[in-house]
């Protein structure tokens, strides 16, 4: 993947001893540690990213057969599931690289980094009848870049699995771009908006983990061509007659492996003792969940706040409730 996470660089440091740690990050490519180097800022923004990653992808597949599993003491965060060209491991690619777009774009908002700031693009566009281009615009632009830069360069371009996360990464940076929202704030005398200035911001990355999710369900398996004449390598649709998958869209060369067992080897968890839903066909409930094996149901007790009353001025009270509550567990 080339980030990881919990091994990055953190916390406060001379410019010459974060240097020096840079360079002894051994798996960071070459381009990776020139980057690291530049500021210290821009790796902490790039260690928030891999963990808005992280975070989003247990929380879109925290009901699924792999629910996005991390180790801390293993060379890769999600364990050697990624060396399987599946759709899972496309989804990771995708997300991470949108969490480091997303952190660095957001980081240039804030004014943490100094080689970017607001995106003036459209200022100078012509006017709307209703509004106007102004304010500051969130510079996506500048985040895909340092992305592309950055978590790009540790894939090899000419093998098929290199093409598969290069195309991974380019859609989850692409969703964020597609899904950039407008604001605008009204101007003029006594508040009657007789002008409304307008920019762009970033959508919540919840909305870029939906995306990506929608798009992992319809992921799209490709095989790698290649024109020997040409020495041009493609990926392209496994199977004749299916459309050719576009830039926003998940590709995967392998089938996915058995999430149902536990597999140490590939760091695969297992669905057993898992919670399920037992009232749900879908694949977060017991029959599909428990891969067939059955489940259990228990019942135990919880406390919880309740009866909760807004207190002048400006305190909520809450009483206490003990109650009983029923869960199912895979066998």
């Amino acid at each position: 993947m080339g980030i990881q996470g919990n091994h990055l660089p953190a916390g406060k440091s001379t410019a010459v001893n974060f240097k020096d740690r840079c360079q002894k990050l051994w798996f960071f490519t070459g381009r990776q540690k020139q980057l690291c180097s530049l500021n210290e800022n821009v790796m902490n923004a790039v260690g928030h990213g891999a963990r808005l990653a992280i975070e989003e992808c247990q929380y879109q597949f925290n009901m699924l057969r792999w629910n996005c599993s991390t180790f801390s003491d293993s060379d890769s965060i999600f364990g050697a599931v990624t060396t399987i060209k599946s759709r899972e491991t496309a989804f990771i690619h995708a997300i991470t690289s949108a969490g480091v777009a997303y952190s660095i774009t957001r980081a240039c908002t804030k004014g943490d980094l100094t080689d970017c700031n607001c995106d003036t693009r459209k200022r100078g566009k012509k006017p709307r009848k209703q509004w106007q281009w102004g304010g500051c615009s969130e510079d996506i632009h500048f985040g895909e870049k340092f992305s592309r830069d950055f978590v790009d360069s540790h894939e090899p371009g000419d093998s098929a699995q290199g093409m598969m996360n290069l195309h991974n990464n380019e859609a989850g940076r692409r969703i964020i771009r597609s899904r950039m929202q407008r604001v605008c704030k009204c101007h003029g005398m006594s508040g009657s908006c007789s002008v409304r200035v307008c920019w762009r911001k970033l959508p919540s990355f919840r909305q870029v983990g939906d995306a990506l999710s929608a798009r992992f369900e319809g992921a799209s398996s490709v095989k790698l061509v290649e024109k020997k004449k040409k020495n041009v390598k493609k990926l392209r649709a496994a199977t004749k007659g299916l459309k050719q998958p576009n830039n926003t869209e998940l590709v995967y060369l392998e089938d996915s492996p058995d999430y149902c067992e536990k597999n140490e080897t590939l760091g695969i968890l297992g669905t057993h003792g898992r919670i399920c839903n037992r009232g749900s066909p879908g694949l977060d409930g017991c029959k599909l969940l428990c891969c067939g094996r059955g489940y259990q149901t228990r019942v135990r007790e919880v406390e919880e706040k309740c009866r909760c009353r807004f207190v002048w001025c400006c305190n909520v009270l809450c009483e206490k409730c003990r109650f009983k509550k029923e869960e199912h567990i895979c066998n």
